[in-house]
């Protein structure tokens, strides 16, 4: 639910409690609702084996849209992570495809150990699909999970997805129920923006795409940043400058060559933005890909969060604070740019 403002002693709006779980849309965009939840039941129509399991957070993950469908396909473990990956690990060994949500600061610290362990190592076919990623919390450190691509990217044998709005959601999920192997998959959920359709759009596992081309800065960008590139690819054209923007849903496995072209275009700098600490995302894997290919831009900067424990606050006003808001880096991107 979006806040309504209350009137503050400066004349700007003062954001209620409720801004805390905001949706990341912005102002007249479209929407969608639930795409993962309603996408799941689709897929799993043509595919008997899938099997949906939540952490008592099927409302919150939108799997209770399966539940409802599914019934008698649907585990809810409780408050229980590590029981829900070690049970979704078993039903992979026995031929099913688990389909395992909760919030993504549960699953990647505390059952990391047991995805490790009964879910990676044993390359079980267990998709992991979690909310709340980085920062789409405003509720402190305890539910935002601005390393999480960092600790899953690491993991051997597990793929890596951030999408970035409903269009691609509807469409990731078929992909990695057919795709053998684990998966982490960032979630938005709620009324989930949709951006994507407007460029024709098609995704693929493991493969990055240019979505719009300009002569004067390179977006490298993935998740809810690739929203907010679009919307600042669209103001920056009233000052003359051509951006263009490359999306990288897949993390790991990175497609590096589609990096390598984007980037060796002489003449413009790179702005790699994503929803994640500064370390150990997609903005350190772009750089070391760039490193060992020996591509240098005309210019690098780096726009995500710091690696700090964030504060607890309405989501707007954290956007601006640490420079994930489409006004934040705007203002960047121009000042580098001069």
């Amino acid at each position: 639910m979006i806040a309504r403002p209350a009137p503050a002693a400066s004349g700007k709006p003062r954001l209620t409690t409720s801004a805390m779980i905001a949706s990341i849309a912005g102002e007249g965009q479209r929407t969608k609702p639930a795409p993962f939840g309603h996408a799941l039941v689709e897929a799993a129509r043509a595919r008997p084996g899938i099997v949906g399991m939540t952490a008592d957070l099927g409302k919150y993950t939108d799997l209770h849209i399966f539940a409802k469908e599914f019934p008698d396909r649907f585990y809810q473990m409780g408050m229980a992570e590590q029981n829900l990956f070690g049970a979704a690990s078993g039903l992979a060994a026995e031929g099913f495809t688990a389909f395992a949500t909760t919030y993504a600061v549960f699953a990647t610290r505390r059952a990391y150990d047991f995805i490790h362990q009964t879910i990676a190592e044993e390359n079980r076919d267990v998709k992991i699909v979690v909310a709340l990623p980085g920062l789409t919390s405003g509720y402190g450190p305890s539910h935002q999970a601005a390393e999480d691509l960092a600790l899953m990217r690491a993991m051997p044998n597990m793929t890596v997805i951030d999408p970035c709005d409903a269009h691609e959601i509807e469409q990731i999920v078929p992909a990695i129920a057919d795709h053998k192997g684990p998966v982490y998959m960032r979630l938005l959920r709620g009324q989930v923006p949709l951006v994507l359709d407007e460029y024709g759009y098609s995704f693929e596992l493991g493969k990055a795409k240019l979505l719009r081309d300009g002569a004067d800065a390179l977006f490298i960008t993935s998740g809810l940043m690739t929203m907010r590139a679009h919307e600042v690819a669209e103001r920056l054209k009233a000052d003359r400058i051509d951006a263009a923007i490359l999306h990288v849903p897949t993390i790991k496995p990175l497609d590096e060559a589609a990096i390598v072209a984007a980037a060796a275009k002489t003449g413009r700098p790179v702005f790699v933005m994503e929803n994640h600490t500064v370390i150990g995302g997609l903005g350190e894997a772009v750089a070391s890909t760039l490193l060992r290919n020996r591509v240098q831009p005309a210019g690098w900067h780096h726009i995500g969060l710091p690696d700090a424990f964030l504060d607890a606050g309405a989501l707007p006003t954290l956007h601006d604070r640490y420079g994930i808001s489409v006004e934040a880096v705007t203002a960047r991107v121009k000042a580098a740019l001069g």
